[in-house]
């Protein structure tokens, strides 16, 4: 059973930073994506960023330019870098993980909750004004 546990979250001022960290366990894909969600309140859960096996990233909209995925395989632990964080960052940040996709002669991972299948308890990040 995979396990995935998120760390780093908190408080933080707008503007401010925060890295937040996921160790993940008995992770054994060959070809594997993982990502980050986050779910505020009263609003579904939406995708914030995807790393797959060979470092190739994609980010929503509204974090291009201020987050950052990476991935440490030796450590089997993923990183989000946040940056210049407004109020609505602010909510539950979740780390995820699942196979990758195959089409078209390459392998590729897709930003959508279905996409993914182990997931993290989730850590809090509150961006005050």
């Amino acid at each position: 059973q995979v396990q995935l546990v998120e760390s780093g979250g908190g408080s933080v001022q707008s503007g401010g930073s925060l890295r937040l960290s996921c160790a993940a366990s008995r992770f054994t894909y060959n070809r594997g994506c993982m990502g980050w969600f986050r779910q505020a309140t009263g609003k579904e859960r939406e995708g914030v960023a995807e790393i797959d096996s060979d470092d190739s990233t994609t980010y929503a909209d509204s974090v291009k330019g201020r987050f950052t995925i990476s991935r440490d395989n030796a450590k089997n632990t993923l990183f989000l870098q946040m940056s210049s964080l407004k109020p609505e960052d602010t909510a539950i940040y979740y780390c995820a993980a699942g196979p990758e996709y195959y089409g078209g002669g390459y392998y590729y991972c897709v930003l959508k909750i279905e996409s993914f299948i182990y997931w993290g308890q989730g850590t809090q990040v509150t961006v005050s004004s």
